[in-house]
């Protein structure tokens, strides 16, 4: 996992830098090491899915598949802005 390291720091600075990116992160399961799981809010559902268009996230794809990372479970959440409390 520590050669994936760079590569998702690359992708973690280009992704945040789009327009429409509140977060985008990457972390690794403490009680599963080796799984690396990733959170991102956008700010609407189009520039999501123009951020998955990136040339970014396609070079990210195939360093993906390079590394051996495979697998993946998308869950979608949709909700206002909300209020911390």
């Amino acid at each position: 996992m520590v050669q994936a390291r760079p590569l998702m720091a690359k992708v973690m600075i280009a992704t945040r830098a789009e327009a429409g990116c509140v977060e985008y992160n990457y972390a690794e399961d403490v009680l599963d090491p080796g799984l690396i799981r990733v959170s991102e809010v956008w700010e609407s559902r189009e520039q999501l899915s123009a951020h998955l268009k990136t040339p970014h996230m396609a070079i990210w794809g195939e360093e993906r598949a390079a590394l051996g990372l495979s697998g993946r479970a998308i869950t979608v959440y949709e909700g206002d802005n909300g209020t911390a409390i």
